[in-house]
């Protein structure tokens, strides 16, 4: 008894001891003024509260005015540095792996798998992303995937009737979806396997996306059901995939992504499935929010519709007149006002908010240290919305991204504010996102095809679209569209 009592008198004084030595260490260190909330919960409610996509936020906008670009807050369980500092944003991306590493909340990493490439660090991550970089290449981009999304697009939107209304967000995600699915596993859209994948997989997508309660009936428990039933069919093709190389009989030659891992990597088949599923969700979903985020705001902008119509007939009457029917390189290229709308609706909407980070040394920045161990959030939006970075940022101006004897425009950008130093949407560093030159060429040949043949109008304008923080349009964007008669 009197040696149980001495134990937990020395656990007790160092225990007592270390918390001391931390709080010294704390009142030591030059922490950016903020605050912490709530025991536990922080401030993650408020700051996680849903708000316009064109705006940071009440919650954003209130702390900044308050402390200032910089800050310190505790959210998702994590004592935090916020930045809305552009050039705080870019240190931490430019120091991946060095001062900062990817540390996104275990729910994630949960229901995405532990292997997914938005979760895993180092070596992992750095063979995962030669795969894709690999893989979606330049040469690949121009010889094979141009004509894939061509094809895809127009699937989409020749299915569209005259006069008909629907919902614009859910098919730009059946567009993003097809291809990927046939990109990544040779699936043909419209097969029976497909659109059970399809179906299991906006389930999965829900569960991503919600507060990650893993209860009987909750979206997460749905999405963790739906996550097995995928991996369970990605496995069933890899198996049939190795039994044909085995037998020599083979004949996607290389086609899909699946095929070109089994052949060309070591990863294991946990790993391989992890890579499917984030590349999947990855190569999806935020190629449709942005899409619908373009339809959404071109509208209100009658003199952009009207400058891509002039851009679009012009490469299409070139086209008829040599013969040509599907798109080239050279016509993509042409597409420089399609490329600066893509640009303005990435900057005013903001599929990716905000990213999350760990340090892992302690850092100072501006006078500011950062402790070793607590989250940094890096929020990219902040720096596309400030007025000392982009003039008029509450306006979609495509025009900002024109070179200045070209622009023409009732406003204009600071010298180099449209430089990667301050225009971040894909992220930054060794983690810049490997798909953003495909994400560029969907949105573009979709805008391409959808201004030289349809007019739309927005049916709800209140459908407005929500960060929460992921991107959506609540009532799933309502648009009525019809033919232009000829092109």
């Amino acid at each position: 008894m009197t040696a149980s009592l001495v134990l937990c008198s020395l656990t007790f004084i160092l225990a007592l001891i270390i918390f001391i030595f931390i709080k010294r260490k704390q009142t030591k260190l030059n922490l950016p003024p903020g605050n912490m909330g709530w025991p536990f919960l922080g401030e993650t409610i408020g700051y996680l509260r849903p708000y316009s996509v064109t705006t940071l936020g009440e919650f954003m906008e209130t702390h900044i005015a308050r402390y200032g670009r910089i800050y310190k807050s505790h959210l998702f369980g994590e004592p935090t540095i916020v930045s809305a500092d552009a050039g705080l944003n870019r240190f931490i991306l430019q120091n991946e792996g060095k001062l900062f590493e990817c540390s996104y909340p275990k729910s994630i990493g949960g229901i995405l798998g532990k292997w997914s490439m938005l979760v895993v660090v180092g070596d992992m991550h750095r063979d995962m992303r030669m795969i894709s970089i690999n893989f979606l290449s330049h040469a690949r981009l121009r010889s094979q995937l141009l004509r894939e999304v061509e094809k895809h697009a127009l699937l989409v939107l020749n299915s569209w009737e005259e006069d008909s209304t629907f919902s614009a967000q859910d098919e730009a995600k059946k567009f993003t979806f097809n291809l990927m699915a046939e990109h990544i596993m040779s699936l043909d859209p419209g097969e029976l396997e497909t659109e059970k994948l399809k179906k299991e997989y906006v389930t999965f997508m829900k569960g991503v996306i919600s507060p990650p309660l893993n209860f009987p009936g909750t979206p997460y428990r749905k999405a963790l059901k739906s996550r097995s039933t995928i991996l369970k069919f990605i496995e069933g093709k890899m198996e049939e995939r190795v039994q044909l190389i085995q037998e020599g009989k083979d004949s996607t030659e290389e086609e899909d992504l699946l095929n070109w891992v089994l052949k060309h990597s070591n990863l294991s088949t946990e790993q391989i499935l992890d890579l499917i599923l984030s590349l999947l969700f990855a190569g999806h979903e935020t190629s449709s929010v942005a899409i619908a985020l373009a339809i959404y705001f071109l509208p209100g902008c009658p003199r952009a519709i009207q400058q891509l119509r002039e851009e679009h007939l012009a490469i299409a009457r070139e086209k008829k007149k040599s013969g040509e029917t599907e798109l080239t390189w050279e016509d993509y290229k042409k597409m420089e006002f399609t490329h600066c709308v893509v640009n303005e609706t990435l900057r005013y909407g903001n599929v990716v908010r905000f990213l999350h980070r760990k340090a892992i040394k302690d850092v100072r920045y501006k006078g500011y240290d950062i402790p070793c161990g607590w989250k940094v959030l890096p929020v990219i939006s902040a720096a596309h919305l400030d007025p000392l970075l982009f003039d008029q940022p509450q306006h979609f101006d495509p025009w900002r991204w024109q070179s200045d004897a070209n622009r023409g425009s009732i406003s204009s950008c600071p010298s180099g504010s449209t430089g990667s130093n301050t225009f971040m949407p894909f992220g930054g560093g060794p983690r810049l996102c490997t798909g953003s030159e495909l994400a560029k060429l969907e949105m573009v040949v979709f805008i391409h095809h959808l201004v030289l043949n349809y007019q739309w109008e927005l049916i709800d304008e209140t459908d407005q679209a929500f960060a929460y923080p992921y991107v959506d349009f609540p009532r799933g964007l309502s648009i009525r569209v019809q033919r232009h008669l000829s092109v």
